[in-house]
């Protein structure tokens, strides 16, 4: 059994050279086009570098002016909070001596719950450890006394401490008993 083998099975004849080398001229690009598209496309990579850059730089400094915005005004609702408090401060001192003791008095305790509604409103927290486990974190012990609670448990408590959202703003300053 034997194949028949037509014209179509056949290479290109390569009889005539010159044909053959203008066809390869022909579909292969010159080194200067090679070259052209080249310096083309690299001129692309480094705009579209040069907007990357652009565009970070820009929300780099955007970020940092976010920052100090909230810096600057991260105190507002509470500054806004605590005028209150300052307005009844400055109606009392303005009764003058005409106002009784108990006046004065009643006066006062307002205000200091005016004040402690506008800690709450803010998320600062009193701390006040009498007869409590001394607790280095929330405690800051001046001295040790004798006395009749357990060792280590906060005897008195010289100065009120306060937290911010959990994080102590101000240790309470403590005497703690002593070991016997």
């Amino acid at each position: 059994m034997t194949e028949e083998i037509t014209s179509q099975d056949l290479p290109p004849s390569t009889d005539n050279p010159e044909q053959v080398v203008s066809d390869n001229v022909d579909t292969t690009p010159s080194l200067e086009e090679l070259l052209r598209q080249a310096e083309l496309r690299a001129q692309e990579h480094h705009d579209a570098w040069l907007r990357a850059k652009a565009e970070m730089e820009n929300a780099r400094r955007r970020a940092l002016e976010e920052v100090e915005k909230a810096r600057k005004f991260a105190l507002d609702k509470f500054a806004g909070d605590l005028l209150a408090v300052k307005d009844s401060l400055e109606a009392a001192l303005a009764t003058g001596d005409n106002a009784s003791l108990e006046s004065i008095k009643s006066g006062v305790e307002l205000t200091l719950k005016q004040l402690a509604s506008v800690f709450e409103k803010n998320a600062i927290q009193e701390v006040n450890p009498l007869g409590e486990k001394f607790d280095p974190n929330l405690h800051q012990a001046i001295s040790m006394v004798e006395g009749d609670g357990e060792p280590n448990t906060v005897a008195t408590v010289l100065q009120k401490g306060y937290q911010l959202n959990e994080r102590v703003i101000r240790p309470a300053l403590v005497m703690v008993v002593k070991p016997r």
